[in-house]
């Protein structure tokens, strides 16, 4: 598997983090990786709800100190999304 889409959030508040993600998923394909980084903590509630919503999928998430790290892969319907 190819290395994930990364989106630097870093220093950024909701809803931006969310809306770079949605802009790179968009027209990604099904499978597709991507990797947020990002500082507020409100992502960690945030893009699970997104991707929910969208049929997408969160692989992993951590926090260490102030450094969020979520993995996002792309489900089937990204192209609508």
């Amino acid at each position: 598997m190819s290395d994930p889409v990364l989106v630097d959030a870093r220093r950024l508040l909701c809803p931006l983090p969310v809306i770079r993600l949605q802009s790179a998923a968009k027209g990604a394909a099904p499978g597709t990786e991507i990797e947020v980084l990002a500082s507020d903590p409100g992502v960690m509630h945030d893009i699970p709800a997104w991707c929910r919503v969208h049929g997408h999928v969160v692989v992993d998430q951590s926090r260490e100190d102030r450094l969020i790290r979520i993995r996002v892969r792309i489900g089937p319907a990204a192209g609508a999304g």
